[in-house]
């Protein structure tokens, strides 16, 4: 009966609502609904209101990690290391660490998980693994400056670390290097949330997988044993079509393949300076050469070697008659005084770059991409400064204003066309007042109209255009104005100003721009002043070097290193050294003290870090900048000698695999010439383990504290 009544009552009830005058009853009857939905939650949540208590103190809460303080963890027994397992190529290890690299990326990430950290294990008895935990700044102690910008294929880990300076047995008290360049970059002091420091934890481990073994294989590319990874088209489109990237172009993954030996194999290259007159053939041997040869009178095939007549070139005439020629025109060149650096662009061949080197000119020849005959690695295996790249829309990897004179004799490049985009990057690195030499015996009517017309239009002073007798060349040499001034003059502002916040100085995958950078006129700027004769200019310091100091201790540091331990205690036959690379140059205090030995020293100054490169070059040396998460531009077997000062430390964990850079020092390095690697014993140890798995024979290791040295020689060994 009362269920009867109760839905009776409901009907009712909805009658009423649906009559127009049941609207406040609507209204009563959904807030009816809304306090029994509040009511049924509240008390389905009181079941856990006790675990939301009100905290009353913080004594039990750790405080942030600091960047300076470390927590480390025991990992537990399941975690603990396993057996080391072999690793080939692109595979991965048994914990699951990939050794193959992947799809490089233009912009760096930043790893939110902790790295696994055991910098002094034994061999045969492995412990437990330590998880450190570090808040990202940039550390004053490293003095590396992380690009955010960078275009490469790289992770990033710590930007650098500060050695201890221990030294050979003659070199004790000296500081390490890297301590030269200490407070370069500013320390971020800015205090971080609990949260952000887990959003910006970085990783941080051992550089080389010390549990990793490698299986060698030789690679299988178009180029065979002249692979340049980031300079070769060798992908499937590249097999059809262009034999060379247009532009620079590394593989997607880092490079773990060996590159094979010549055909007919490698002989020791002829000693330095007999090498300025013949080669070994074979070493450079190369179908297009030989047909190259035939055509050409300043190189001859004398079977086993190449020779070069002495000052002969490819041009009518004598080259000695050529450059005095040129100093005829223009007394103020005076070669190997006033004119120290020089670009010569194309590298047609090198009596050029002999002539002028015994004048004490030194000069770096740009080897285009197009050079399909492979001339620059000619010039190499004589032994001159030779660097390999293309010249289409992106900037050379040179800073602005620091070379004394730009060289292009029958070049073939067209500048004037797309906007006059090549010649203003000749303007970038050409210093203010320095000097463009061009000369060619076929010029087009239009071209030089043209070229007249772009020159004009950016101020440059043509100081002399003759022709030289002899050669029959036609010889224009141009100046670059040596202020701004005279800009403002021009009827047309065709090109352009660039505007003040572009960088002249930036040159790393940065396109050209059709514009023309202020000169230099601050004494603080480098540029704005014309270097000190050599060789005086090797020891100033200008005005506008913010730490002079600390260049000046670098070199007096690095003379009394090389002149007391590389010279006499690593077993270097020096007489058998011309081609030499610092791969972790900062103020050039290495390449300065070798300046009276007969070699050459290409100063290479990593991208990330702080800009030294232009006080390089105002010292009277050659540099370049360069990535080594990536491949150098040239050719194997260019160098007797690698120079690497805590590069591995510098780099930790920036690029995906580390150990693409050993076999891109064994690419480089040519049989039988040596590695010296100076940086922590932590990675010097799996570091010559790698080597030993290269064949390449140790011939000193040295340990003081946490700091080493590593000397190896490279085998003529190929898997």
């Amino acid at each position: 009966m009362m269920e009867r009544k109760r839905e009776m009552g409901i009907a009712h009830f909805a009658r009423r609502i649906k009559q127009p005058r049941g609207i406040w009853v609507k209204m009563a009857f959904v807030v009816l609904l809304g306090l029994c939905f509040v009511f049924f939650w509240s008390f389905l949540s009181s079941s856990a209101s006790t675990f939301n208590v009100q905290r009353e103190s913080f004594d039990d809460i750790a405080e942030p990690v600091s960047a300076r303080t470390k927590s480390a963890h025991q990992v537990s027994e399941s975690s603990k290391l396993h057996e080391r397992g072999k690793v080939e190529p692109g595979l991965k290890s048994k914990e699951g660490r990939k050794v193959g690299g992947s799809v490089h990326k233009h912009e760096t990430k930043k790893k939110k998980e902790h790295a696994v950290s055991h910098p002094h294990k034994k061999k045969d008895s492995p412990k437990p693994v330590v998880v450190e935990e570090v808040v990202v700044k940039e550390d004053q102690e490293h003095g590396e400056a992380e690009s955010d910008d960078s275009e490469s294929n790289k992770e990033d880990g710590e930007e650098g670390t500060e050695s201890d300076g221990s030294e050979g047995e003659s070199d004790g008290n000296a500081d390490d290097s890297s301590a030269s360049v200490d407070e370069e970059v500013e320390e971020k002091n800015e205090e971080v949330t609990v949260n952000e420091i887990s959003k910006k934890r970085k990783r941080k481990g051992p550089v080389f997988d010390p549990k990793a073994e490698y299986i060698w294989r030789l690679c299988n590319t178009r180029s065979k044993h002249n692979y340049m990874p980031c300079i070769d088209n060798d992908g499937l489109i590249g097999r059809l079509q262009s034999y060379r990237h247009r532009e620079r172009s590394c593989p997607k993954k880092p490079v773990m393949c060996l590159v094979p030996l010549p055909h007919d194999g490698y002989d020791p290259p002829v000693s330095w300076p007999e090498s300025k007159s013949k080669i070994v053939y074979k070493n450079v041997a190369h179908p297009k050469l030989a047909a190259y040869i035939k055509k050409h009178n300043w190189v001859n095939d004398s079977g086993e070697y190449l020779t070069f007549p002495q000052n002969q070139t490819a041009f009518n005439g004598n080259v000695l008659q050529y450059l005095e020629f040129i100093q005829e025109m223009v007394p103020d060149i005076e070669w190997g005084k006033n004119v120290r650096i020089v670009l010569d662009i194309g590298c047609s061949e090198s009596s050029f770059v002999a002539a002028l080197l015994d004048k004490d000119v030194l000069t770096v020849s740009l080897g285009l991409k197009d050079d399909l005959v492979d001339l620059a690695q000619v010039a190499l295996e004589r032994g001159f400064p030779t660097l390999v790249s293309s010249l289409a829309s992106r900037r050379l990897p040179f800073p602005s204003g620091v070379f004394d004179t730009i060289h292009c004799a029958a070049c073939g490049i067209h500048w004037h066309s797309h906007g006059g985009k090549l010649l203003l990057e000749m303007n970038r690195i050409l210093r203010p007042n320095g000097y463009f030499i061009l000369s060619s015996n076929n010029d087009k009517i239009e071209d030089d109209e043209a070229m007249t017309a772009l020159t004009a239009s950016i101020c440059w002073n043509i100081l002399a255009h003759k022709t030289e007798e002899a050669s029959e060349m036609g010889v224009r040499i141009y100046q670059k104005p040596e202020s701004n001034d005279i800009y403002e003059l021009r009827r047309k502002k065709n090109p352009h100003l660039c505007k003040d916040n572009e960088n002249p100085d930036a040159a790393w995958y940065v396109p050209m721009k059709t514009c023309i950078h202020d000169i230099p006129s601050a004494i603080e700027q480098h540029g704005a002043e014309w270097p000190e004769e050599w060789p005086k200019r090797l020891e100033t310091y200008p005005e506008w070097l913010t730490s002079k100091e600390k260049a000046i201790e670098d070199a007096n540091r690095w003379n009394a290193m090389v002149n007391k331990s590389y010279l006499t205690g690593l077993g270097i036959d020096w007489l058998h050294i011309r081609n030499v690379m610092d791969m972790t140059a900062i103020y050039g205090g290495f390449a300065a003290s070798l300046v009276k030995q007969n070699v050459w020293v290409m100063n290479v100054v990593p991208v990330h870090s702080p800009d030294t490169l232009p006080f390089i070059y105002e010292r009277g040396l050659l540099g370049i900048y360069h990535d080594w998460c990536e491949s150098f531009g040239t050719y194997p077997r260019s160098y007797d000698l690698l120079h690497a000062d805590h590069l591995f430390s510098r780099l930790k964990n920036r690029c995906k695999q580390p150990s693409s850079i050993v076999v891109e020092m064994d690419r480089l390095t040519r049989p039988g010439g040596w590695v010296v690697v100076r940086d922590k014993v932590e990675i010097l140890e799996p570091l010559e383990e790698i080597l030993r798995s290269l064949h390449w024979e140790i011939r000193m290791t040295y340990a003081q504290d946490k700091e080493g040295m590593l000397c190896a020689q490279k085998t003529l060994w190929r898997p």
